[in-house]
């Protein structure tokens, strides 16, 4: 089994101090196999906001995989977004824009879908999909297959397909066919967890789709401030949403989901 501790859109610059140290404590007690954070690391791309993001993951457990969103790209520096529009986050965080992991037991593969001429929403091109597929086309079956993107391929009901990352349909017809097991994104601020089959028909493939709500903001939407934790094996994945107790000043589980392999794919299991 592997434990993936899953973060997002941290926006150092507009963050409440007060979860840090628990938040730090609480994943360093998890002791995960590998720490995701699926972009949005700062608030708006500036050096002091970078500094701060890069001494928080400095206190969190290794291996990371690290991907940048759209906050991380400059806004209101226009010469700087246009011709060097991921230079402080290779400067500060990785030079990396897309990292992997692989062991016997998992693959994690960063894919950036920030994009400079973009102010919000995402994208994804022909080359990363070839990527993904390529990596993951020579792995066995035995290996759960995890994408992270800033931008989510699925949603929770009652959001508006436009939010998709940009092209979300032929990008998840070719990770059905390389057998994508996981997704994890950020970018919605929302905790969720989706089962591909209700936006995508891939006969004999359905993948688990994960977005974890802002782990360090005060930017929230609706909901404390959460992260995800992710147990991974063969047999099933299932995810925790721990969300921020102010009144315990710590995080604790709020829900969970568990989801179980069958000719169809990948299917939440009913309480």
């Amino acid at each position: 089994m592997r434990t993936l501790v899953h973060l997002s859109d941290l926006h150092f610059g507009k963050i409440d101090r007060s979860v840090i140290e628990p938040l730090i404590s609480r994943v360093a007690h998890i002791k995960p196999d590998v720490v995701v954070v699926s972009g949005d690391l700062t608030q708006r791309a500036r050096t002091e906001q970078f500094i701060d993001a890069r001494s928080f993951l400095d206190r969190l457990p290794l291996p990371q995989i690290v991907v940048p969103g759209n906050h991380d790209v400059p806004l209101y520096n226009v010469i700087g977004r246009a011709l060097q529009p991921y230079a402080k986050y290779r400067r500060y965080i990785s030079n990396g824009l897309e990292p992997s992991f692989v062991d016997e037991e998992i693959a994690v593969l960063g894919v950036n879908t920030a994009r400079a001429l973009v102010l919000k929403g995402g994208r994804i091109n022909a080359h990363q999909i070839t990527r993904v597929c390529e990596l993951f086309g020579s792995l066995g079956e035995e290996i759960t297959k995890v994408i992270v993107t800033h931008h989510p391929f699925d949603l929770p009901e009652g959001r508006d397909t436009g939010e998709l990352v940009g092209r979300a349909d032929k990008a998840m017809q070719s990770f059905a066919k390389c057998g994508v097991d996981l997704f994890l994104a950020g970018h919605l601020h929302i905790s969720s967890s989706v089962s591909t089959s209700a936006q995508y028909q891939h006969r004999g493939h359905s993948a688990v789709v994960v977005q974890a709500g802002t782990a360090t903001s005060s930017r929230v939407r609706g909901e404390f401030n959460s992260f995800n934790v992710i147990r991974i094996d063969r047999a099933s994945i299932e995810v925790e949403h721990l969300s921020w107790r102010p009144e315990n000043n710590s995080f604790s589980v709020s829900s969970s989901q568990l989801y179980k392999p069958s000719l169809d794919g990948w299917v939440a299991q009913s309480e």
